[in-house]
């Protein structure tokens, strides 16, 4: 067969495959459990592997996704339902491939509320994921550093939250087939998995501390009242991100990781303003450590849930 053919003969293939889903999604699907079921059988006809473990990749800690071997990338803009990126530093593709041995699926960017998603919108991913089989997810973010010694550049292990962005992904009508109506959060961050990444940090002479991250809608940076404020509270950490996600994925039954990157001190810490390409510089300062970090823990994890 010709090289012209070859190509013709792809090209109508690619385009059967997207006019099926065109076709499914234009039926019209009222429900977010068949949503998000119809956005894992899309991800899953792309690729052999079923990856038991999910990442996101917060803002500049993208690169990890990179290094995948055997890698199928799907931009979120093809994924029927799935929210688009719009932030700097997330570049919205969805990377499904292997770690040494271990397959996974990692998000290169996530959506926030600030960017106008409504909560169920930023945790539709974790829905996906759940319909796709995956048992565990790692969250991972930049943050400002409230705790002093939570310096620029410092990984912390996420030991609990606090709540602040006024709503629950979790609010309206439960599906069951999600989840129970009122999950419990006391166990919220997996303590193996936390006890595993503090080990392998250790061993790789990456001193990693717990912490408590604590959620603003965003996206304007807080003030140095409201950081005294979130310090007097427990808070050693704070963001915009994650929280949702993390609640979503509980309820859904997966275990959640959760890694903050401290790329900048929060507000009134230090006598100088805040902007975020200051946190992309930390982010990709630091990317190596954190790279390491991940390919230590991964395999690990999985060990911890067979």
């Amino acid at each position: 067969m010709s090289a012209k053919k070859v190509q013709r003969k792809k090209k109508f293939a690619s385009q059967s495959f997207s006019e099926a889903w065109t076709s499914k999604i234009a039926a019209g699907i009222s429900g977010e459990f068949e949503r998000a079921s119809l956005a894992a059988d899309f991800i899953c006809s792309r690729t052999k592997l079923r990856p038991h473990v999910a990442l996101v990749l917060g803002s500049g800690l993208g690169a990890f996704a990179d290094e995948f071997a055997n890698a199928t990338k799907i931009p979120y803009a093809e994924i029927p339902y799935f929210p688009r990126s719009t932030a700097i530093g997330h570049a919205g593709r969805l990377v499904i491939g292997k770690v040494g041995a271990v397959p996974l699926a990692a998000m290169q960017g996530r959506v926030h509320l600030y960017e106008g998603y409504s909560a169920k919108q930023v945790v539709f991913p974790m829905r996906v994921f759940a319909r796709m089989g995956v048992k565990a997810v790692i969250l991972t973010n930049a943050a400002g550093g409230i705790k002093r010694e939570f310096t620029q550049g410092r990984l912390v292990v996420i030991g609990d939250h606090i709540n602040l962005q006024g709503v629950n992904p979790l609010t309206g009508t439960n599906d069951e087939r999600f989840g129970l109506r009122f999950p419990d959060m006391t166990t919220t961050y997996d303590k193996r998995f936390r006890e595993i990444a503090v080990a392998e940090g250790n061993r790789l002479g990456v001193r990693l501390h717990e912490g408590v991250y604590a959620a603003l809608a965003g996206p304007s940076y807080e003030t140095p009242a409201e950081i005294r404020y979130l310090r007097t509270i427990g808070a050693d950490l704070v963001g915009m991100s994650t929280i949702p996600e993390v609640i979503a994925a509980r309820h859904s039954g997966m275990r959640v990781l959760g890694i903050s990157c401290v790329t900048n001190a929060a507000a009134g810490i230090l006598d100088q303003p805040l902007n975020h390409l200051e946190v992309l510089e930390t982010a990709e300062r630091v990317k190596g450590q954190f790279i390491s970090l991940l390919r230590a823990v991964i395999p690990r994890i999985v060990e911890a849930m067979a």
